[in-house]
């Protein structure tokens, strides 16, 4: 466990995604212009070769020197088609294991990757092992809300995509203690993501987390449909790994049509020079809430050790910020704070179980 600081390691698979060091180098590089150069670390994770020219291509190389910025060799790559077990089992020295390494013996208070979701999460499970009372880990993230003072935080996203009733109680237990002490929320409100509102809706499964979820602690207030999900109507929304990927890949992509749409629509209009100048504001307010590269950046929660799964695809602007919110939980502890309140709550579950 780290205590809070202001000084952090952050260790980057910088060869993972579908754009490796083109991305992971020079986002790396951006990141020190937001904090305190003298109180953060970067280590890059991959072949020396291709990371050394990106960082002297962008002005990094005073970072290196100075130790900023740090290579850290790995000699293997998980591609982005690889299957999960065979990376786990086969390519020990790829810059995704090393990196998670990294914030298993110490050196780095977390790692990020834009790599193989399932690779990274096999990975990390084997490596950083999973915090009592959880089975298996979930991705979480923050979804963009219409109040923008507001946060809803949804799991899981993608890591597991046939979860069971308890997983989907694990999971809300997890989104609704990391929300309480990261947004400071009281008691917020859980809601499970299904096809309707009623409750003969929805599947076996959905129905039976449902029923757990009634039964336990936390403050669940019922089904949530998709087009709930930015409406603020709950703090955490629970789902199977398959469904909250499908919403949040709908969602980006929802959001990249309205904004192209009405940018196509502006040019094509006969506006003023005036009316112009009076919209393109509006327009980059809309894009600042729906950018998906301004939320990039997904913890994998349920572990004993902070690991940030960037989007495979996302640009340097998108990787730099799972770089800051990798940062932010490892300044914070996060992680740490979290899963100490997890073991409680699961430790005071499995008791009520066995007195029972």
């Amino acid at each position: 466990m780290y205590s809070e600081s202001n000084s952090t390691t952050i260790a980057i698979d910088a060869m993972g995604g579908d754009h490796g060091p083109k991305v992971t180098v020079p986002a790396a590089i951006r990141f020190f212009n937001k904090v305190n150069k003298k109180s953060h670390t970067v280590i890059l994770v991959g072949k020396p070769e291709p990371i050394s020219e990106l960082i002297a291509q962008h002005n990094g190389n005073a970072l290196l020197e100075r130790g900023s910025l740090v290579i850290h060799e790995a000699s293997e790559v998980v591609e982005m088609d690889e299957s999960p077990a065979l990376a786990l089992r086969r390519k020990k020295d790829s810059s995704m294991r090393v990196a998670i390494n990294l914030v298993k013996d110490g050196t780095a208070q977390a790692a990020v990757s834009a790599g193989n979701t399932g690779a990274l999460m096999a990975t990390a499970r084997f490596v950083l092992k999973t915090i009592s009372g959880v089975d298996r880990p979930a991705i979480i993230s923050t979804m963009p809300c219409l109040d923008t003072r507001q946060t809803v935080h949804m799991l899981d996203l993608g890591a597991n995509v046939d979860s069971s009733p308890e997983m989907l109680v694990q999971f809300a237990v997890m989104g609704s203690v990391l929300t309480e002490f990261v947004d400071k929320k009281k008691a917020p409100k859980v809601g499970l993501l299904n096809v309707g509102a009623e409750e003969i809706k929805g599947s076996e499964k959905v129905k039976k987390a449902s029923v757990l979820l009634t039964q336990s602690k936390l403050n669940y207030v019922g089904y949530v449909e998709s087009d709930e999900l930015f409406n603020g109507k709950v703090d955490v929304i629970v789902c199977d790994g398959f469904e909250g990927n499908v919403a949040l890949k709908a969602s980006e992509g929802a959001a990249k049509m309205i904004f192209n749409v009405l940018k196509e629509e502006f040019k094509r209009t006969f506006l003023t020079k005036v009316l112009a100048a009076l919209c393109l504001p509006v327009l980059k307010a809309m894009q600042s809430r729906l950018d998906p590269r301004l939320h990039n950046g997904a913890t994998l929660i349920g572990l004993n050790g902070i690991v940030v799964k960037s989007h495979g695809g996302t640009d340097e602007l998108g990787f730099l910020h799972a770089i800051q919110e990798a940062n932010r939980q490892a300044e914070m502890d996060v992680i740490g704070h979290i899963s100490q309140e997890i073991s409680k709550v699961f430790s005071s579950q499995n008791e009520t179980k066995t007195i029972a």
